[in-house]
């Protein structure tokens, strides 16, 4: 994905990281097994291009949270967060994503350049 550009981009980026930090420092907190998250956008294609990727530290932890209702939670709170800075998802379900470093390693060696480029396609490609 392509890197923010021109300052206005890079401005939104560093908008979009606090925001996102603040939401992570909560589900630290909140969700158990819950690890960190990372955002990835091509800003000549944003919002839509916009991915936030949840990390757990197992796939049980991340069927859990699917489960128990704590994703939804987690989803909401991201799109507030964004909302408050002035990003809106065009489509959340394929923009806010739940990933773990289990399956990152048993499916990409541990290699997360590769995997989150990887969902980024997956993602995208819906939006054609």
């Amino acid at each position: 994905m392509a890197r923010p550009k021109s300052k206005t981009q890079k401005k939104l980026d560093q908008a979009i990281t606090v925001a996102l930090t603040a939401v992570c420092e909560s589900l630290l907190q909140q969700v158990p097994g819950f690890q960190w998250l990372t955002h990835r956008a091509d800003y000549a294609r944003f919002p839509a291009s916009l991915i936030v990727t949840c990390v757990f530290d197992s796939e049980e932890h991340r069927l859990q949270a699917e489960q128990q209702g704590d994703a939804a939670n987690m989803r909401r709170l991201l799109q507030a967060a964004l909302l408050k800075i002035g990003v809106k998802l065009t489509a959340p379900a394929r923009q806010l994503l739940l990933d773990s470093e289990q399956a990152c390693e048993q499916q990409c060696a541990g290699d997360w350049q590769r995997r989150l480029a990887q969902q980024a396609l997956k993602s995208t490609a819906s939006f054609h």
